[in-house]
């Protein structure tokens, strides 16, 4: 068997930055080795504090969702969410600007109220990830007993899914993947009752949840992982469903949800999870390639989420010295205290202390996607910068 059936990842996932210049609209164009049409776009404003990362989605399209009964159905930013928010979504697209189209490699920035600054302020720096799915192309899952609308890429273990919850404490989730997720991120669309809409994540796969617990953290804050039975029941995640509570974060009775869903794919994505050391000399990292993106959290204790990538910062020693913070609505972080983590042609390697990424015997979850393969799917093996 082949090392990988995928010896370009910049077909499934590419980091774009960018030069904000205020135009309103502006084609932004992708830079990697193939076109990529995202189907889930994130974006963050890396200059500015109080700004915040904005995600959107081809299954709900990059314009408002029509008929739901939204009082801002009818302005074009519906389909944006924060990250780092647990508000629903149009916020805060309506006001500072939003991802109005994707195209066939790259997307489309339209300006909000203040002229786009969460994607195009002028001379701000922008990163903006993505990932494919289906193109938009989307069909309807029965496997649970709530039915969802999902779109898949098999190829790279992603799929994402609506649903309109039921309330039930039995309920039941298909997400398309064909596999165990690795990670499972879910997401209110609408108010449900007035609840906070969390972005609730499980990882199935990891040691500290468990596939037959109801352990989760939550993306937009900095809390450890916690244990919720209404959250997931204590019941397994299967190859083909989720098993959902009835916390109106993931199920209230007739609330909009989105989810995204990834299982590991060798040479290309990596959902995983380690130990710190404590020490300079920080743990190694293998993922059977050389990392793109890598976001990690201490599911321990009460940590920011922490992210790098390689668009911002290409060079080894040089792509960790600027991070984000999907829980924080912060600027890029460029001071030299994270200057310290190595990315390597089949991992990366933590090289601090903090307890962000190295409290000694903590427990992290990480998710990381390629740049390149370790070995490509002929055999051949390739190096890192």
């Amino acid at each position: 068997m082949a090392y990988t059936t995928i010896d370009d990842p910049s077909a499934h996932f590419q980091a774009l930055t960018y030069t904000g210049n205020g135009s309103n609209p502006r084609n932004l164009t992708n830079t990697g080795n193939s076109d990529l049409k995202g189907d889930f776009i994130w974006t963050r404003n890396r200059t500015d504090d109080s700004s915040n990362h904005v995600t959107c989605n081809s299954s709900l399209g990059f314009d408002a969702p029509k008929g739901q009964g939204y009082a801002w159905e009818n302005g074009p930013f519906g389909g944006q969410m924060s990250i780092d928010s647990s508000g629903v979504m149009s916020t805060p697209a309506a006001t500072y600007g939003y991802v109005s189209a994707h195209l066939t490699d790259g997307f489309t920035v339209a300006a909000g109220g203040t002229n786009g600054d969460t994607c195009n302020a002028n001379s701000k720096e922008f990163v903006a990830y993505q990932w494919k799915a289906n193109g938009g192309t989307t069909s309807s899952n029965t496997d649970g007993n709530i039915t969802s609308t999902v779109q898949v890429n098999s190829a790279a273990g992603f799929s994402i899914g609506m649903y309109e919850g039921s309330g039930s404490g039995s309920a039941t989730v298909g997400h398309g993947l064909g596999a165990i997720p690795d990670l499972f991120m879910v997401k209110g669309r609408s108010s449900n009752g007035g609840a906070a809409q969390y972005w609730v994540v499980g990882a199935p796969n990891h040691p500290n949840f468990g596939n037959t617990a109801s352990k989760h953290v939550f993306m937009d804050t900095t809390n450890a992982v916690m244990n919720n039975t209404t959250i997931w029941r204590n019941e397994a995640f299967t190859s083909s469903i989720v098993p959902m509570g009835s916390h109106a974060a993931i199920n209230y009775d007739g609330g909009d949800y989105i989810f995204y869903a990834f299982k590991n794919v060798k040479g290309f994505s990596r959902i995983g999870h380690y130990v710190g050391n404590g020490q300079s000399e920080g743990p190694f990292i293998y993922t059977g390639f050389k990392p793109a993106f890598v976001i990690i959290k201490n599911v321990d204790d009460t940590q920011v989420w922490i992210m790098y990538d390689i668009a911002r910062k290409p060079f080894n020693q040089d792509a960790a010295v600027n991070s984000l913070y999907p829980s924080e609505t912060s600027a890029e972080y460029t001071g030299a205290s994270y200057h310290n983590l190595d990315i390597l042609s089949n991992g990366f390697k933590i090289r601090l202390t903090d307890a962000s990424q190295n409290g000694s015997g903590k427990d992290y979850l990480y998710m990381a996607f390629a740049h390149n393969p370790f070995v490509s799917s002929e055999g051949v093996p390739t190096t890192a910068q």
